[in-house]
């Protein structure tokens, strides 16, 4: 089986499992989340390969991270994750790309990621969940971060947090690649 079928099954049993916990019918999950029924029904039978906004905002709408949606199984507290099993996400024809590098539950869902931006490159991001938070730390090039419409200029070896409930931005304006560290987080809601 591909690594792609093992994370649409998992998709599939994951996002079932968290709407029955949650006590989520499939029509309240796609409104809680902005995303059709018929989009849901099909992921929870494995039948499609959802973007990654649709994952973020089912994630978001469950009150859980990207990596609780996509594990394979249940493992023991201590996880670790060899670099071959951390999952790229997202990627562009110019050699962008971002890699979820680890994240649990704690209480909400605390994702690590690795972003590498090749220059003129940008990813947008829908507003999170209130009460979301980012951390950004850029270990080479100069990422520009816009939040809400402004534009932040962060230089490698500097560091950002920001409140990610605000539409938000990732962007490289200069002629060298971008890499950095993020962290999310994002609030439990009962």
């Amino acid at each position: 089986m591909s690594d792609l079928e093992l994370l649409t099954q998992s998709l599939a049993r994951n996002v079932k499992r968290w709407r029955t916990e949650r006590g989520f019918t499939l029509d309240a999950l796609a409104t809680r989340a902005g995303v059709s029924r018929g989009m849901l029904i099909q992921i929870e039978q494995a039948r499609t390969n959802p973007s990654v906004g649709t994952v973020v905002k089912i994630g978001d709408a469950l009150g859980v991270s990207i990596t609780t949606l996509l594990d394979y199984e249940s493992g023991p507290k201590v996880r670790i994750v060899p670099p071959d099993q951390a999952v790229r996400l997202w990627s562009t024809e110019r050699g962008s790309y971002n890699t979820l590098l680890a994240g649990t539950e704690a209480p909400g869902p605390l994702e690590m990621w690795h972003w590498h931006l090749m220059p003129g490159d940008g990813s947008n991001s829908d507003p999170h969940p209130t009460g979301t938070v980012e951390l950004v730390h850029v270990t080479e090039g100069t990422l520009t971060l816009a939040v809400d419409g402004v534009d932040y200029v962060i230089p490698a070896g500097h560091s950002a947090s920001f409140e990610a409930s605000a539409a938000h931005t990732y962007r490289n304006a200069g002629p060298e690649p971008v890499s950095m560290t993020m962290a999310v987080s994002v609030p439990f809601e009962h």
